[in-house]
């Protein structure tokens, strides 16, 4: 029975030894081939944040810059429009002040009911030049301040934008 009892003893202390040396051959393989993998692909993915972090404070910057760019667009057309509006009514008011001295000057210079016919001739055709002025001036504000205008922001804008997204 003593024998019986040794060799348990001793299957079992094998057993003890085996696994101590089986945990210790894992923490080797563990420390020396997985851990560093590890550590390198931890890393990688660090420096993978990092650099979608940069991008994205790059964006951020570049959106903010875009905002200011469409921002000062719409402030510069406003100061356009009213530039032309002031310079319709400039317009308007000098051909209206032409106008209204030339029909004075066909008054004084006529008499009689030959004075009256060319009065309402030169009234006539300063209402027609007039509504011609007006369309003149109309048409073109409308050219300086349309869809052209606005087609050539957008176009700039988009053009902006692609060149962030290529480069």
């Amino acid at each position: 029975m003593n024998d019986e009892r040794l060799y348990l003893e001793i299957s079992i202390w094998s057993q003890v030894v085996s696994s101590i040396l089986f945990i210790g051959a894992l923490v080797f393989i563990w420390n020396k081939w997985i851990l560093p993998v590890v550590m390198a692909a931890q890393a990688r993915s660090n420096a993978q944040i990092a650099e979608s972090e940069r991008h994205r404070d790059e964006a951020k910057g570049a959106l903010g810059a875009l905002r200011e760019e469409i921002d000062s667009a719409r402030r510069d057309a406003e100061l356009i429009e009213q530039r032309a509006e002031l310079h319709g009514q400039r317009e308007r008011e000098t051909i209206l002040k032409d106008a209204t001295e030339t029909g004075e000057r066909a008054l004084r210079d006529a008499g009689g009911e030959l004075e009256r016919a060319r009065a309402a001739a030169g009234l006539r055709l300063r209402d027609e030049l007039l509504e011609h002025a007006l369309k003149i001036a109309r048409h073109d504000a409308a050219q300086r301040v349309g869809p052209a205008l606005d087609s050539r922001l957008v176009e700039r804008f988009v053009g902006s934008l692609e060149e962030i997204a290529g480069g």
